[in-house]
Order: C-alpha cells, then sequence, then structure tokens
C-alpha cells in the first residue's frame, strides 16, 4: 500500500523544478517507516542497516521526475 501512495505522489508531484520537494518527502516517509517499524514491540526491531536490509528485499519507488515540462512540444 505505501508502494502504491509513494508512486502517485511522485507521479502527481514529480514536476520539472521539484525534485528536492519530493525527495525530501521520500526521505521523511523512510523516517516515518522506520518508526513505525519500530512501535510494534516492546523493543526496537529495526536499526539502520537492518531497515537498509529490509528496504533491499522490499524496496520502495525512487523520487523522480515524471513531467518534464522543459522537454514538452504544443502543436506539432
Amino acid at each position: 500500500m505505501l508502494q502504491a501512495k509513494l508512486r502517485g505522489h511522485f507521479q502527481y508531484y514529480g514536476v520539472s523544478g521539484n525534485y528536492r520537494a519530493i525527495s525530501q518527502f521520500y526521505r521523511q516517509t523512510l523516517r516515518l517507516v522506520l518508526k513505525w517499524l519500530n512501535r510494534r514491540g516492546q523493543k526496537r526491531s529495526f536499526n539502520c542497516p537492518g531497515f537498509t536490509a529490509y528496504l533491499t528485499r522490499y524496496p520502495l519507488p525512487k523520487p523522480r521526475i515524471m513531467h518534464n515540462f522543459y522537454t514538452l512540444s504544443f502543436g506539432t
């Protein structure tokens, strides 16, 4: 479900000149996911290397520019 939400966010907001904002959103999302995963039990279940291994196994979409307004051609 998180993959679909991120993909939709990047498709909507991934326009020319907005890479910094969607990259910041991606980093904040990763921080919140790590926080959420560590709340599942009494002890912390993930540290930084463990979370990186988790993301390697279950990757999330990376932020990218989907709509480049500078290469659009109108009327041809």
